[in-house]
């Protein structure tokens, strides 16, 4: 029998890729199924945030195995990115200019100031050139996928990737559960301030949606916005981070760097959004259409949220060392203190 399955693994080897990520995949869902339910009595928190609040809590006690990590990893990342796609349906332009003129100005200052505080802080807590750097342009611009971006043009070692991974993603966690409640004590019932708050400083698009649903579903749809808007500059956020590098390492050929500048596109999942919304916005989608695309959409939401929940490990952050803690929350207050100040400034 042993035998037959080994065969049957060597002539379809995507069983075996399905059989590996089954688990991981089945848990989040299981996990969104339970938040749901949990939600009918909870309505305040919502399903989103309860997801992401249960897989924490069993991610770090009963369900910590690694035989999940390979579902929950495509879970976090392909369900969410669908979710974003599918966004797309429920958005017209008549959405994306509520943000307005001063919107755009807004998430241009936010990251470029958390770029400089973040790169001169880390230099201060004598953090190498390369991690200084990744936390800047991770915490700028889209966390995790920023520093995969950012990485190779810089010439960053795993290891120094690996840590600022680690040491944005436990900002981002802390900032995602407090952001609802600063922005709800500050700002009251303005969603589009509230939204700016969280779409502007948050690291991960997951985040972002677990943060906002903490509130309501137009924080989501806007803070989204926000987001997108600063995940789309990060083709020029990797150009500048080279050529700076650059600049300061003479060893790097101008030719290294013409062939990573051909490697920058935007993320599938940005196109596929900004498509969705532009033929949205021309042709009136059948109501139908658009329904199923946000059910499907809350679905992968919940269940990648549940996903991003499981794989937080508390151990590996605290690993890190005092001087990253001390790093990740100044990081994390600076961002805060520059939106609200430039929320007040440009008056969103």
């Amino acid at each position: 029998m042993n035998d037959l399955v080994k065969s049957n693994y060597k002539k379809k080897p995507y069983l075996k890729n399905i059989i590996v990520i089954l688990p991981g995949l089945m848990t989040a869902f299981i996990v969104a199924v339970i938040s749901k339910i949990i939600a009918i009595w909870l309505p305040t928190l919502g399903a989103a945030t309860i997801a992401i609040l249960v897989g924490i809590l069993l991610g770090n006690t009963f369900l910590k195995n690694p035989l999940l990590e390979k579902g929950t990893k495509l879970a976090e990342s392909k369900l969410l990115e669908f979710s974003v796609v599918l966004l797309g349906v429920t958005v017209t332009f008549q959405t994306i200019s509520q943000i307005g003129i001063k919107g755009g100005i807004f998430v241009l200052l936010q990251m470029g100031l958390t770029i400089i505080a973040s790169y001169i802080l880390g230099k201060k807590l004598r953090f190498s050139e390369n991690m200084s750097l990744l936390m800047a342009g991770g915490n700028a611009v889209c966390g995790s996928s920023a520093i995969a971006s950012i990485a190779p043009t810089i010439h960053a070692k795993e290891e120094e990737k690996g840590q600022i991974i680690t040491l944005v993603n436990l900002l981002g966690t802390i900032l995602m559960l407090l952001l609802p409640v600063i922005a709800s004590l500050i700002y009251g019932n303005d969603i589009l301030t509230k939204s700016a708050l969280i779409g502007g400083i948050l690291q991960s698009v997951g985040q972002v949606v677990a943060s906002a649903s903490m509130v309501n579903g137009q924080v989501v749809e806007l803070a989204m916005l926000f987001k997108i808007m600063r995940i789309m500059l990060l083709v020029f956020v990797v150009y500048f981070f080279g050529t700076f590098k650059q600049q300061k390492a003479t060893v790097s050929s101008s030719v290294e760097m013409i062939s990573q500048k051909k490697k920058l596109p935007l993320p599938w999942y940005v196109i596929g959004f900004v498509l969705f919304c532009v033929v949205n916005s021309l042709i009136h989608l059948p109501v139908a259409f658009s329904e199923t695309a946000h059910f499907i959409s809350g679905w992968f939401e919940i269940t990648a949220l549940a996903a991003i929940g499981l794989r937080l490990d508390f151990q590996k952050f605290f690993k890190e060392g005092k001087r990253f803690l001390i790093y990740g929350l100044s990081v994390g207050f600076i961002q805060v203190v520059l939106a609200i100040m430039l929320i007040s400034l440009l008056r969103i």
